[in-house]
């Protein structure tokens, strides 16, 4: 029985690809989340006492965060700005978020629909650091799903 589990492998980046096309590699994701509301309902039993039955609701998909360092590349900007210019049905895309080991072997990938970018945080600057210069991106996708 246990040969059919595989191994835990460390992811070591993150894919973006926007309608198959990768368009950024980071360094974290958060947000890979699904989650049904919780409806209350009020039933009777065959000897007619009353409880309650938790079913599934609406599903929900959360927000996604991804973080990298700070890169010459425009693809991301580019996106947010169609949402800043009000181009909200042409900024709506499909695509994945694709998890790599150290060989670049995909090991998880997670597709969506519909997203856009909600927001895109550039770095902090300290001249007094030697830390890495972040960028982090919100995308809200309208469905979610783990494909492998």
């Amino acid at each position: 029985m246990a040969d059919r589990f595989k191994t835990t492998v460390a992811a070591f980046h993150v894919g973006l690809q926007i309608e198959g096309v990768q368009i950024a590699y980071f360094t974290k994701v958060s947000g890979l989340n699904s989650e049904s509301e919780v409806i209350e309902e009020k039933v009777a039993d065959s000897k007619g006492h009353d409880h309650t039955r938790k079913i599934p609701g609406r599903l929900k998909v959360s927000d996604v965060t991804l973080e990298r360092g700070v890169t010459d590349e425009m693809a991301l900007w580019n996106w947010r700005k169609q949402i800043e210019d009000g181009k909200y049905e042409e900024a709506l895309k499909n695509g994945s978020i694709v998890m790599y080991d150290q060989q670049h072997n995909e090991i998880a990938r997670w597709n969506f629909e519909n997203a856009w970018p909600s927001k895109l945080d550039g770095p902090s600057a300290d001249a007094t650091s030697n830390s890495l210069a972040v960028e982090k991106l919100t995308l809200v996708p309208e469905v979610m799903k783990r494909v492998s």
